[in-house]
């Protein structure tokens, strides 16, 4: 690979470089690996939606075959349909698009918008495939310093608007602060947006396991969201549909014909099967889904009911969330060089803030993500004793000193 790539521009994959750590390292059954690395349901889809899936695929021939770029209408009209529901508003098929996760709305998003040169800026800490997807792309991240309690701040992100900046990008609840963004504090940020004359592209990922009632933000009662407003989504977490990579943009015609290009000649159609699927879960499992909200919601409140004991050696709770809460260590040393030590010494593999932040940022060495969606109650505690119970420095640190 060369160094003129655009590839070599940013930096390997954290998740998958994570999982090298625990090459050599021999879990026992007294005290086996606690992965919390990954903000992803390690369990299939429920069985109803299984057999969607698979009669889909004995039944359905035209499922084998390529589909509609933008994806299948029907499921188009239905996510309209519940979104205009949900958020209020006017949303029509026309301005919905179907996508191979959202990872991809968020890359054909910015296709879309930007060109080389151009400025994008990403709150931090921030989701690393969007910081990796705008350095392949030639595109400049503008980092957005969020406070101490991990929100943004729309008159910080006004002072970093450029005749070059296209879009300002919000994850909420965020990925990996696990902060559920204040509605007030989203219009603020689309007010802003709408005033420069940029995109507000709001991923909402973690949408259905918001603790809060109702519509998390009312940026789409403006009949003129779609001048502004690019929203995105992922069918991968509520489903548990993470293999067959389904997502959603929700974003003005105009612009879903430039998405088209970019779709077409990456993937040319989504899954068709993930569809079925994502399409008769929408309309059948909102049931199922409010159970498992409220699963995740429950061991959301495990954290704070356990995190005494962390408290206690000095951890800090900064934010909880969806999948995630994101802490503040008490060692003297770099969150980088904790994390591996971590899974030798305690069974625990975790994201260390160094992947969630620029590179010198005087705040990542001190902060970690855990990602809990994967863990109940029981594995929480177990988790909190193992981190609790570490000694100051760790093993491996001073093996390795």
């Amino acid at each position: 690979m060369t160094a003129h790539s655009r590839t070599a521009n940013t930096f390997p994959p954290p998740v998958m470089a994570a999982r090298r750590w625990m090459d050599g390292v021999t879990f026992t059954p007294e005290r086996p690996l606690i992965n919390v690395s990954q903000a992803a349901p390690a369990d299939p889809p429920p069985e109803p939606l299984r057999k969607v899936i698979s009669e889909a695929a004995l039944m359905t021939p035209e499922a084998h075959l390529y589909g509609p770029v933008l994806g299948l209408p029907e499921l188009r009209a239905e996510i309209a349909s519940q979104w205009q529901v949900a958020y209020g508003g006017d949303i029509s098929d026309s301005q919905v698009a179907i996508t191979s996760g959202c990872n991809q709305a968020f890359c054909g998003a910015v296709a879309a918008l930007c060109s080389e040169g151009d400025e994008v800026i990403l709150p931090t800490p921030w989701y690393f495939n969007h910081k990796m997807w705008l350095d392949m792309s030639g595109i400049n991240t503008v980092p957005l310093a969020t406070g101490t309690d991990l929100l943004p701040d729309p008159d910080r992100a006004e002072t970093l608007i450029t005749d070059r900046t296209r879009a300002i990008v919000l994850v909420t609840p965020n990925n990996p602060g696990g902060l559920e963004y204040p509605a007030d504090l989203v219009m603020r940020f689309y007010r802003l947006a709408q005033s420069r004359g940029i995109k507000l592209v709001i991923d909402e990922t973690y949408r259905d396991f918001d603790s809060r009632t109702g519509a998390p933000h009312a940026l789409f009662e403006d009949p003129d969201w779609s001048k502004t407003l690019i929203h995105l989504y992922s069918f991968s977490k509520a489903f548990r549909l993470t293999g067959h990579r389904v997502g959603a943009i929700v974003a003005d015609q105009g612009m879903l014909f430039e998405v088209e290009k970019f779709l077409d000649t990456v993937a040319i159609c989504p899954n068709q099967l993930g569809q079925i699927a994502a399409l008769w879960g929408l309309q059948n499992m909102a049931q199922w889904c409010a159970g498992e909200r409220a699963e995740i919601l429950d061991r959301r409140a495990a954290i704070e009911d356990y995190w005494p004991m962390m408290a206690a050696q000095g951890w800090e709770l900064q934010g909880l969330g969806a999948f995630f809460a994101y802490v503040r260590h008490p060692f003297d040393m770099s969150s980088g060089d904790l994390a591996p030590a971590l899974v030798k010494d305690a069974g625990v593999l975790l994201l260390p803030a160094t992947m969630f932040y620029p590179e010198g940022d005087p705040r990542a060495p001190s902060e970690l993500r855990i990602a809990f969606a994967n863990i109940d109650r029981r594995g929480i505690k177990t988790l909190f004793e193992r981190l609790s119970s570490l000694p100051s420095p760790l093993a491996s640190a001073s093996h390795s000193a």
